[in-house]
């Protein structure tokens, strides 16, 4: 008698996974999902594939179960994410700032996503503090602030996306995971890994990635669509940033770019269109650790990657006040293009001493 298709899995996806999230945590946001009418789910600023796929994975499934969530964020995301399912939908409160703030008064729940500290979501801060829902965390970065009512928060974990996904199975909303939240759900996973390529070492992945291709996501299309399809302007961007404007400090093993406003410009530069860039300097032979600068209007916005074990979070949040994890991390600062490099320059100690760690 010939069998049918084997599910090489029998057992349910929550007891395939390892355990991450606390018991009580579950048990709260199921009782808040329960009480909540009026959702808002929310990111930080320059929203990044990780932060809009988390948001509108969740944002999707709840739908599923009758529970509509609007997504705000503090501006538009990138042109590279807009095909995704319901981005067309997001309110940016620098577009729409009434509306986002009503939005959120009126909530009962507020989901914060990919985000630990108020001044992630730049000025939008106040409308968020003011907000008198309840708000949960969903966040995989280095020391959260207690501005939140329930905080899931696992550094451990390489993107927002994987606790969102982790999350909903927990929550036994696996089978309300649609193609639509899951197309969401792997562009965060895919973009704050660099397609897998570093922070990608946990099983699990590999396992909740077989599970969204069950669901009908076409993970070529996405790599093609988000990290591989590019402007003709976007790319003569990267490649004058490579050609011109990248120093190689090769005794430490490091490397700069550093764009300016007028640079940008020139380039037709969007928000993302420089996505990836701060990467490709490792591809160098022998290259640890990558900085990239760019001049933004009252900011220096500062990106590092980094392979093997040299911690770039940890110079990000001595040097720029920023952090994130061991080998991607990012900050801002106040100061002039001219000032960062010098600062960029005084953390040459400490880059010789991670280099030897």
């Amino acid at each position: 008698m010939p069998f049918g298709p084997i599910r090489l899995f029998c057992v349910p996806l929550r007891v395939m996974l390892k355990s991450v999230i606390n018991e009580d945590n579950v048990k709260a946001v199921r009782k808040l999902l329960e009480e909540s009418e009026r959702i808002v789910i929310t990111c930080h600023k320059s929203p990044d594939g990780d932060a809009i796929g988390s948001a509108f994975g969740l944002a999707h499934t709840l739908a599923n179960i009758g529970k509509e969530a609007k997504v705000v964020t503090p501006d538009r995301p990138p042109r590279n994410l807009r095909f995704l399912p319901g981005v067309k939908e997001v309110v940016p409160y620098t577009m729409y700032p009434d509306f986002a703030h009503q939005l959120l008064q009126d909530a009962d729940l507020v989901f914060c996503l990919d985000f630990n500290a108020l001044y992630r979501v730049d000025r939008m801060r106040d409308e968020l503090a003011a907000s008198p829902a309840v708000k949960v965390m969903i966040d995989h970065h280095e020391d959260p602030e207690p501005f939140t009512q329930v905080t899931i928060s696992h550094p451990e974990q390489s993107s927002t996306s994987v606790l969102v996904f982790r999350l909903l199975c927990r929550l036994e909303l696996f089978d309300r995971i649609d193609r639509k939240a899951a197309t969401c759900i792997y562009t965060g996973m895919m973009t704050d890994t660099g397609n897998f390529t570093y922070n990608s070492n946990d099983p699990d992945l590999y396992i909740i990635i077989a599970e969204l291709l069950r669901k009908g996501i076409n993970k070529d299309d996405l790599y093609k669509r988000v990290m591989n399809t590019r402007s003709t302007s976007t790319l003569k961007l990267h490649a004058y940033a490579i050609a011109d404007r990248m120093q190689i400090f090769p005794e430490l093993h490091t490397s700069l770019i550093v764009l300016t406003q007028e640079e940008l410009k020139r380039y037709d530069y969007h928000p993302g269109d420089d996505e990836g860039l701060v990467n490709e300097p490792l591809g160098i032979e022998n290259m640890v650790y990558s900085v990239y600068l760019r001049e933004d209007k009252d900011q220096i916005k500062v990106s590092t990657r980094s392979v093997g074990n040299f911690r770039a979070d940890l110079i990000c949040n001595q040097y720029y006040n920023g952090g994130g994890h061991v080998n991607a991390a990012g900050g801002e600062l106040k100061c002039s293009l001219d000032e960062a490099i010098e600062v960029f320059r005084s953390t040459f100690p400490d880059i010789e001493k991670y280099l030897h760690q």
